[in-house]
């Protein structure tokens, strides 16, 4: 007889929802987000539109371990992973509960496709995940469970969101966060370069039509792809919901624009 914690086991996420949950990828910005009312007003408001999830699946930029690694199943303290902030954004508080039935259904999932998984019971969230999340659901009320990102590797990544899809009919909402452009090096400005607006308009118009076999492919086939992503862990999120929306839904974007020049605000919503 399998334990109630067994992959064997029921889950109550394995009761299929009404419908069908979309899945996102969000331009998650760094800790002053909450200093910027306009994204604020914007993430809220799409925060407010979506359906009401049952429970979350974030994967963040700002997380990379292989395998798959499953971050805490109970509210732990949240992981500040960014250096030189003023004092108070390293006070944040976001308590969501945690998500133990999620993580059951995780390990299933990928578990039957042959991807190994692994825990990690004192990761908290990082900023990545909980400062959206602090504005889209500011109750704190929705059970979050986060994943890593097992590689950079997008046709991984890609193969990966079609592995969780199936967590969408089961009221999950699965959540992307990075950023369409992330080029620190290129520094902070007023003006939106051009190589930044060119690589920002070849995936808005690559994600409508659902090519999804050139944006799996976006070091060779984007404009600046270099330039946008000196390093590819802001994208690959993108790849990944990408993935677990394989069906061929249009996406809509709630989110869009420039945050200090060369940082795309653009926010994805697949279903």
């Amino acid at each position: 007889m399998p334990t109630p914690t067994s992959p064997l086991s029921p889950s109550p996420l394995s009761t299929p929802s009404a419908a069908r949950m979309p899945v996102l990828f969000i331009g998650h910005g760094a800790p002053p987000l909450v200093d910027f009312p306009d994204w604020v007003a914007s993430l809220a408001a799409w925060g407010t539109a979506l359906p009401r999830p049952r429970a979350i699946l974030m994967v963040s930029a700002h997380w990379e371990g292989a395998p798959v690694t499953l971050g805490a199943t109970r509210t732990v303290p949240l992981v500040y992973d960014f250096y030189n902030f003023p004092a108070r954004y390293y006070q944040a508080k976001y308590p969501a509960p945690g998500a133990p039935e999620l993580a059951v259904r995780v390990r299933a999932l990928l578990g039957d496709a042959g991807e190994p998984t692994a825990d990690a019971p004192e990761r908290g969230l990082d900023h990545g995940a909980y400062v959206p999340l602090m504005v889209m659901y500011p109750g704190a009320d929705v059970p979050v469970l986060q994943v890593s990102m097992p590689s950079l590797d997008p046709t991984r990544l890609y193969a990966l969101g079609r592995k969780l899809a199936p967590l969408r009919d089961e009221g999950v909402l699965i959540v992307g966060s990075g950023f369409i452009t992330h080029n620190l090096g290129a520094g902070f400005g007023e003006t939106t370069p051009a190589w930044a607006s060119e690589y920002d308009r070849w995936t808005a118009e690559t994600l409508t039509q659902r090519d999804d076999d050139a944006l799996v492919d976006f070091m060779k086939r984007a404009p600046a792809a270099r330039m946008a992503h000196p390093r590819t862990e802001h994208f690959v999120p993108l790849v990944l919901a990408a993935g677990a929306a394989h069906g061929g839904e249009r996406p809509t974007f709630p989110v869009d624009g420039f945050w200090f020049g060369n940082f795309s605000k653009r926010s994805v919503q697949f279903g």
